[in-house]
């Protein structure tokens, strides 16, 4: 068996949340130390930290220091968790389309609202926030065997934006099922969609690939549907932000339009989340909320300050899109995979009943 990194992209300090700063890789590995949950929120919107379970993960350790700061200035519980509250709405409002900020959030907050003393809310936070850390590395790693499972022994995969240990607290989802299969010695080369407008693929998954040594090829995303008429990608793995109750899957902005050319051509396109990342709540991905970010991401170029398009240009730059269920091959969770999902069978692996 191959050994593997272990690549982590948070570090809890006691007081205190580092961060690797992802806006400076693949150059330079930088930590940015936060000391707030002022600083973990504004890490969050910056895309310091960036990745659905991570960002979750991150949020919980953002409460975590909220709480402390609040200690030292509430005058009773009932005025704790008071401002409590607002620590989570702050933290919600980084970043809407990520399922499993919420789902992270909603953890943190039933331990404050159930707790009777401020000394023992501090401690439980704490223990929360590093059981979801612990928790994310070890699902990812059961969605890294069950993805792995799927692969022959040879396999080109193509994936897109970053999923793997930078996206998570560890190992990573779609990136970390080609991790589990290349370290079981599967013949893996990946191709790399350089994922614009940030170029996570580009920056991140090509950088996570080159520390394990896994053999891959860095594309634009527009080459992509070319080297499906090929023949050379056999099967296409990636992430997801949320999916709702029928399937339907957000992601990374290119995502939909990789499954439509999966379809065309007869190829695997399968999804690698943990079910933190299911909102059972909406039923369809109309109902997902698109991030939209701002338009100097498009019309700046990622690593220097050089603009590439005219000075009033109009931008549209939504974050991420949607993935019909009837596009996807399978989901890859922590307890298996849902096959050709839909809302009878998704409602069926969860146990939920109508």
């Amino acid at each position: 068996m191959r050994q593997i990194r272990d690549i982590r992209p948070l570090k809890w300090e006691g007081d205190a949340l580092l961060l690797l700063d992802q806006r400076k890789l693949p150059h330079k590995e930088e930590w940015i130390t936060c000391k707030s949950y002022e600083d973990v929120a504004k890490a969050i919107e910056d895309m310091v930290i960036r990745g659905a379970p991570a960002i979750g993960v991150t949020a919980a350790y953002g409460v975590t220091l909220g709480a402390k700061e609040l200690a030292q200035r509430a005058k009773d519980i009932n005025e704790f968790k008071m401002l409590a509250e607002l620590v989570i709405n702050r933290l919600a409002t980084t970043r809407p389309t990520a399922v499993n900020l919420f789902w992270a959030l909603k953890r943190m907050k039933s331990i404050i609202d159930a707790g009777t003393n401020m000394e023992d809310i501090l401690l439980a936070l704490e223990t929360e926030a590093k059981n979801i850390e612990m928790q994310d590395i070890d699902r990812n790693k059961k969605i890294g065997m069950y993805g792995a499972e799927l692969l022959g022994n040879k396999e080109t995969i193509l994936t897109h934006c970053n999923t793997g240990a930078l996206a998570t607290a560890g190992f990573g989802t779609a990136l970390g099922v080609i991790r589990a299969a290349y370290q079981l010695e599967k013949d893996i080369v990946v191709y790399v969609d350089e994922t614009r407008p940030y170029l996570q693929g580009a920056r991140l998954t090509a950088w996570e690939l080159e520390q394990e040594g896994i053999p891959y090829y860095l594309i634009t995303d527009n080459m992509a549907g070319w080297f499906m008429a090929l023949g050379e990608i056999s099967c296409i793995i990636v992430g997801a932000d949320r999916i709702a109750l029928n399937g339907d899957t957000a992601n990374k902005i290119g995502t939909y339009t990789l499954s439509v050319l999966a379809k065309e051509h007869g190829i695997p396109f399968y999804i690698a989340a943990p079910s933190s990342t299911f909102d059972f709540s909406i039923k369809t991905g109309t109902e997902i909320p698109i991030e939209d970010r701002s338009p100097d991401e498009i019309v700046y170029c990622h690593c220097s300050d050089c603009r590439i398009a005219p000075e009033h240009a109009k931008v549209k730059n939504p974050a991420f899109d949607v993935t019909p269920h009837e596009n996807i091959s399978g989901i890859i969770t922590e307890r298996g995979v849902i096959l050709s999902p839909n809302e009878n069978k998704i409602k069926k692996f969860f146990e939920i009943e109508d």
